[in-house]
């Protein structure tokens, strides 16, 4: 009889990941982005904030990488949302105006972070979850 051995990653060692834009070819590109993230993978897509409220009840992502601009609930009332459910939730919100020149700015921002879509990289993705991700107590 064999047994076969099978390992999971560590759950501490993955950041699972929903990723919000109307546009699909963004939201493909940010796909391929948190793909070649290390540790990092794509829970869920939304197109809407609506439906980025809904997953991120169900899926419960680590990270949260969502459009401002979008048809319906906006990313910045979807972040609320989100950090109102889930105070744990790194929440992201990306943009192609510049961060200095969004209304969302300081406590009034839900969002953990403002990326400028142009700058959206791996390493500024694994920068905002090193920055933002909780800690364990001590």
């Amino acid at each position: 009889m064999d047994a076969v051995l099978k390992t999971q990653p560590r759950p501490e060692l993955v950041t699972s990941v929903l990723a919000v834009d109307d546009q699909p070819v963004f939201l493909r590109a940010v796909r391929e982005l948190i793909n070649a993230t290390a540790g990092m993978f794509v829970a869920g897509e939304a197109g809407r904030g609506e439906e980025a409220v809904e997953l991120a009840e169900g899926l419960r992502p680590d990270l949260v990488l969502m459009d401002v601009y979008m048809p319906g609930l906006g990313g910045v009332e979807a972040a609320r949302e989100i950090k109102a459910a889930h105070p744990s939730t790194v929440v992201a919100l990306l943009s192609t105006t510049h961060p200095d020149e969004l209304a969302c700015q300081g406590a009034s921002c839900p969002a953990d972070a403002l990326i400028w879509k142009s700058d959206l990289r791996p390493n500024v993705i694994e920068e905002i979850w090193q920055r933002y991700r909780p800690r364990p107590a001590a």
